[in-house]
């Protein structure tokens, strides 16, 4: 049995976890998701950040997550500059809920 050469026959994977981010190789390129960019990654376990779904061929998807990203959201940051203040927002809304949840 002859072993797969890096990246054939693979549409999407998680290459490495990093303490600023993870790297993913999706359709024969590389992308780095840092945590200040997608913080929604940092602090979830290797399983749900390793258990990634490439749908339609453009769409990445995190079931246990629940993230969904585009892989135009990959290569052109850009036209996206919002992102992370709506993900910042929601992340400090959920903390702020807990807090008030534990009271």
């Amino acid at each position: 049995m002859r072993s797969l050469k890096h990246g054939r026959n693979i549409s999407v994977s998680v290459e490495n976890i990093t303490p600023f981010g993870i790297w993913i190789f999706v359709k024969g390129k590389e992308y780095f998701l840092s945590y200040k960019d997608y913080p929604y990654f940092k602090d979830q376990t290797l399983k749900a950040i390793q258990h990634v779904q490439l749908l339609h061929g453009y769409h990445l998807y995190w079931p246990e997550l629940d993230v969904d990203l585009e892989i135009d959201n990959l290569e052109n940051p850009e036209k996206y500059p919002l992102k992370t203040q709506i993900i910042k927002k929601h992340l400090t809304s959920q903390s702020n809920k807990r807090a008030i949840a534990r009271q």
